[in-house]
């Protein structure tokens, strides 16, 4: 039950409150001074060495011993490609610091993603709602630990904007979109027309064009309805060509020494679980899930407590640690399905220990405005 990866659209904070002011690494910073007391760095220069490349940015572990996050949404393709970056490749950045990772996604960076077509004035549209939106995201995420329910109508909120934007931007993708042959469509989704009986392909085929029609009338539930046509008639060559395995082999995947006795019970749960998922049956395809992975659990040799703590970039203290240990020791001896409750208390307990250690080791983001790398200055585009 380790902490999660954040992903760039969940929240992270740029600086650890209470914590050092962040020295200017080059002459010239600028810098502002928030209600809480903590200077932070706006326009910095960071040297390092790439620990970790995603598919948004990189993790950098400066010389100043700090880790960074690095966005690369204000560079292009071409760009990223000539830089050709790698672990362990040593390179520096200037830019400002940011407080989320949501505010990496600007919407100059959205605007890049739209059709040169679209005029002034939608974008002037376009730019207000998306504020709006980026606004409510921020409300929600902060309203989400008291309040889930009120959270939960703001991200409702946020997804009706995207919506009307949707309808906004849709006709400017219309006015040029080129769709693919049928043919071409299916092999980008894993067939080929040599895999499908004739009478099913020429119904498909159909079914695409009638697709292609709605789509260019702006008639979306039609067209929604037509692609559940289409993959409703292309799920038995699915199931076909993706076999579910058999409860033999997916156990197989555990290496686990599992008693006969207990074989057949999760033989049958598995069973029962795959025909509840074949029926959408969707509440009674967790609680089999769930009684699988109880049964499956009392056969899996747990980590030790230090095996588990090796696997975090950060030491804790003798005393956190021995509080964590014996958190640990005692969540282990709880029975996974009884004491279902206490155990989720006893995680959160040994949460709290180690969250001025993942706050003292978060990321600071930072919108990069030059990267250097190799010598060559990459400026966004």
């Amino acid at each position: 039950m380790k902490r999660p990866i954040k992903k760039t659209w969940m929240i992270a904070s740029a600086l650890t409150i209470g914590m050092a002011v962040l020295t200017p690494l080059h002459a010239g910073a600028t810098a502002v001074e928030p209600t809480n007391g903590v200077t932070v760095q706006i326009e910095q220069q960071v040297t390092g060495t790439i620990q970790g490349i995603s598919d948004d940015g990189l993790f950098l572990k400066g010389r100043d011993g700090k880790n960074y996050y690095i966005n690369f949404y204000k560079f292009s393709e071409e760009q990223l490609k000539k830089m050709n970056l790698v672990e362990g490749q040593e390179i520096t950045v200037e830019g400002s610091v940011i407080e989320d990772f949501s505010d990496f996604y600007t919407f100059e960076v959205y605007k890049k993603e739209l059709p040169k077509e679209v005029t002034n004035e939608d974008l002037t549209k376009l730019e207000k709602m998306f504020n709006e939106a980026k606004k409510l995201e921020k409300e929600a995420d902060k309203a989400y630990k008291n309040n889930v329910e009120d959270a939960e109508k703001k991200y409702q909120e946020i997804h009706n904007i995207y919506v009307d934007m949707g309808k906004i931007i849709k006709p400017y993708y219309l006015a040029t979109w080129q769709p693919e042959p049928f043919e071409k469509y299916l092999e980008n989704i894993g067939f080929s027309e040599k895999n499908i009986e004739e009478n099913d392909n020429k119904q498909l085929k159909a079914i695409y064009e009638e697709w292609i029609k709605l789509e260019k009338d702006n008639q979306d539930e039609k067209a929604n309805e037509k692609m559940k046509e289409f993959h409703k008639i292309l799920q038995p060559y699915f199931d076909k060509l993706y076999p579910t395995p058999t409860f033999e082999v997916f156990i197989e995947r555990f290496e686990l020494d599992i008693p006969a006795e207990d074989l057949a019970k999760l033989k049958n749960i598995y069973d029962n679980a795959q025909k509840a998922e074949k029926d959408n049956n969707t509440d009674d395809s967790v609680k089999l899930w769930e009684e699988f992975y109880y049964i499956i659990d009392q056969f899996i040799k747990p980590q030790t407590f230090e095996e588990y703590m090796a696997d975090y970039d950060f030491k804790v203290s003798e005393a956190d640690s021995q509080q964590l240990k014996q958190l640990y020791e005692e969540i282990l001896k709880l029975n996974l399905k009884e004491d279902k409750v206490k155990i989720e208390e006893k995680w959160a307990a040994f949460h709290d220990i180690l969250e001025p250690y993942f706050q003292a080791n978060k990321e600071i983001l930072i919108s990069p405005s030059k990267l250097t790398v190799n010598g060559q200055d990459y400026l966004p585009q």
